[in-house]
């Protein structure tokens, strides 16, 4: 098992330009310290500087972050497309070894707006053509508890029904690992 009772999993996946990103910062901006967010994107291009292809390391550098913050008492939120045949396995494997609460959504956003709110983000690293060619339609895991996230939600919508359903209530227990040094 990996965590605690108290210890809150939240794994957000879906298509590039969903809308995932947002709400992970705003639920961590909402919940305050004590979250940590393991980001697919960061991990996979800027720490490994790997394209998304089977077979690569990403997959467990982001299992190993997710595991270690989780046994360190932090809440979670794991955040990135994972299409479900890549990343399915990964993703079965940390639900089923989470001892605490573990919610997964699936943003299920049509092409059409995820090509709109593409062109809304300040630095566009790709065009339309390469956001149709990744688009993967309703690629869920096939999870009983995976949850579905429409374009129709709010962002205060969404960060909210993520705090109710989710049952963040206290602030998360980080007894195991205690830093030295408090860099506040």
């Amino acid at each position: 098992m990996v965590g605690s009772p108290q210890t809150r999993l939240v794994i957000l996946r879906g298509n590039s330009a969903s809308g995932k990103s947002t709400i992970a910062k705003l639920l961590r901006e909402r919940l305050g310290r004590g979250v940590a967010w393991v980001e697919q994107d960061y991990l996979r291009r800027t720490v490994l500087r790997e394209h998304d292809r089977p077979g690569l390391p990403n997959l467990g550098l982001i299992e190993v972050t997710t595991r270690y913050a989780l046994d360190a008492g932090y809440h979670v939120i794991v955040e990135g497309t994972f299409g479900a045949q890549r990343y399915g396995e990964m993703l079965r494997r940390l639900t089923a070894d989470h001892a605490g609460v573990t919610k997964l959504y699936y943003f299920d956003v049509p092409l059409e707006e995820t090509q709109r709110r593409h062109q809304t983000k300040p630095l566009i690293t790709v065009g339309p053509e390469k956001l149709s060619e990744w688009y993967r339609h309703r690629d869920l895991l096939g999870l009983v508890d995976e949850s579905i996230i429409t374009a129709d939600e709010s962002e205060e919508q969404i960060v909210t029904r993520l705090v109710n359903e989710v049952g963040f209530g206290d602030p998360p227990v980080r007894a195991r690992f205690e830093p030295a040094v408090h860099l506040d």
